[in-house]
Order: structure tokens, then C-alpha cells, then sequence
């Protein structure tokens, strides 16, 4: 399946899809505890943003891997931080966003996501070109592992942060990681 037949496909009712080298993945709706710390991380992301970024819960990615007429890639990060520009262009391309647009992208690990997030999908986001990957887990303590690009070497991981994580990349901020599930 290319990127405009998945994009075609429209809004799905049961689950979420992704599109892997053009054969559509579903995977299971997220459970409470996930969705919490998604939405305490956008809340917490928002505040902080330069004027020209904006933070996307639960958006189509397309990483542009393949030309338009190849079987495609297209993930679903829980958090994406992107041009605002973007949000005006992705309505009237199929409702997706291209990875060049894309700044930051979160996954927050699930039992079943785990091997995924921090092996294909921190392949597949490095080879779009996303200059910073988070990864949130879960387990006590709650951590955020930040990577960002390092060349064609793909992302480098920072030490997990399990209290407050303050950065000046992409943009500067402070993320009260502790407080993600609270």
C-alpha cells in the first residue's frame, strides 16, 4: 500500500493503524495510564513551544521513506512536535505530516509497543531525518530517555530522566517527568 491509499483509508474504528513498508499494522488502543502521561507531557510541552512549533497528540506521520508510488511508511507517535505551518498543508494533503516537518517525536512505551519504539521506530524516525526522539516508560520510576541525531550514526540516548528533564534542544524547556502519571 502506498502513503495515499493508507491516507485514503481515512479514520479507522477499531484501534490504530500505521503503514510498515506498505502492509498496514493495527495495534491496540492505549490503556488509562498511557493516555494520562500523553496528555500530561502535551499539556506540559504546550506551555513551552516556540510560536512557530505545535504539539499534536496521536497524529499520522508520513516518514517519507518511499517515493509516492511504493509500498509506504506511516507511524502514529503519541506526541508530535511540528511546524505549525504543517497543521494548514496536512488538511489538505490526506491528513498526514511529513517527517520534514517534524521536530520531535514521543512514543510512550506500551507492553506491547516496547521492542517496536526502541528498535524500528527509532530506525525508521532516524532515517526520516526527526532530530529529537523521546521515549516514555512507564515503569517505576517513570523516565523519559531523550535522543536526538548524531549523523549517519542515528540517534544518540541521553540518560533517562526520572525527576525533572530541562533542555535547551529542540527548544528550551522543563518536563516534570515524575509527574506524568500523577
Amino acid at each position: 500500500m502506498t502513503v495515499a491509499q493508507y491516507a485514503a483509508l481515512g479514520e479507522t474504528e477499531d484501534g490504530y493503524t500505521e503503514l510498515v513498508n506498505g502492509r498496514l499494522i493495527m495495534s491496540p488502543s492505549p490503556i488509562r495510564k498511557h493516555n494520562v502521561a500523553g496528555l500530561n507531557l502535551a499539556i506540559q510541552l504546550a506551555g513551552q513551544l516556540p510560536d512557530d512549533l505545535e504539539v499534536i497528540y496521536d497524529m499520522d506521520v508520513n516518514l517519507e521513506l518511499a517515493s509516492p508510488d511504493k509500498p509506504g511508511f506511516v507511524r502514529r507517535p503519541d506526541l508530535v512536535v511540528a511546524q505549525r505551518s504543517a497543521g494548514k498543508r496536512q488538511d489538505a494533503e490526506g491528513g498526514l505530516i511529513r517527517a520534514s516537518e517534524v521536530v520531535l517525536v514521543v512514543e510512550v512505551l506500551s507492553p506491547s509497543s516496547r521492542q517496536t519504539d526502541y528498535r524500528a521506530k527509532r530506525h525508521e524516525y532516524a532515517e526520516a531525518g526527526i532530530p529529537f526522539y523521546w521515549i516514555i516508560d512507564l515503569d517505576e520510576p517513570v523516565s523519559l530517555a531523550p535522543l536526538h541525531l548524531a549523523g549517519p550514526f542515528g540517534y544518540q540516548e541521553a540518560p533517562a530522566e526520572t525527576g525533572v528533564y530541562e533542555a535547551v534542544e529542540p527548544f528550551p524547556l522543563k518536563i516534570q517527568v515524575d509527574r506524568l502519571i500523577d
